[in-house]
């Protein structure tokens, strides 16, 4: 399975030790702990989102790198939350991270959940058929895989990149 994740081309695009910030489904020394989105729509809303940018005049100052990552075709545990948890603010991080410290506890190592950063049928494609269509919306996913990277084979699909002016309306940003 390819995936994507867009990172601050100062760092490496996996963290290696638990020194990560703590994030959604991962508390300060939990680390590490992998995101990724199904989608490069998804890889961007998260960014958009966190940075709480909601201005198209702020996009074209965004560079950042786009890496596709082969991790391999393993199950991932679903994660049961109520919606309006899944794509919460800050405040909902808590519930967030006891559900997925839960799952690791029995032994799960990769969690998938919806998109806390699209808006539903947020994630759009393109494809070819008497020239460019745009293909059927869908839900964004965001999968996370906790511990070391060694599996994991990154590809940078972009360099000093930024999203698409289209995407901030798909983005389901902080209130």
């Amino acid at each position: 399975m390819i995936v994507f994740r867009q990172v601050d081309a100062r760092y490496p695009f996996l963290w290696e030790d638990a020194r990560q910030p703590a994030g959604r489904w991962h508390r300060a020394g939990d680390g590490p702990a992998h995101y990724f989105a199904d989608t490069p729509d998804g890889a961007w809303a998260e960014f958009l989102r966190h940075e709480e940018i909601t201005d198209p005049r702020d996009l074209p100052t965004i560079r950042r790198q786009m890496w596709a990552v082969e991790i391999g075709d393993a199950p991932a545990a679903r994660v049961d939350l109520p919606d309006d948890t899944l794509t919460g603010g800050r405040g909902t991080y808590a519930a967030c991270q006891r559900a997925a410290e839960a799952l690791r506890r029995g032994g799960i190592r990769r969690i998938v959940a919806r998109s806390a950063a699209l808006v539903a049928g947020g994630a759009r494609a393109i494809r070819v058929a008497n020239g460019e269509r745009e293909a059927k919306p869908r839900d964004g996913q965001t999968i996370v895989i906790f511990g070391p990277p060694a599996d994991l084979t990154g590809w940078m699909a972009a360099d000093q990149a930024s999203p698409s002016a289209d995407l901030l309306d798909r983005v389901h940003h902080y209130r």
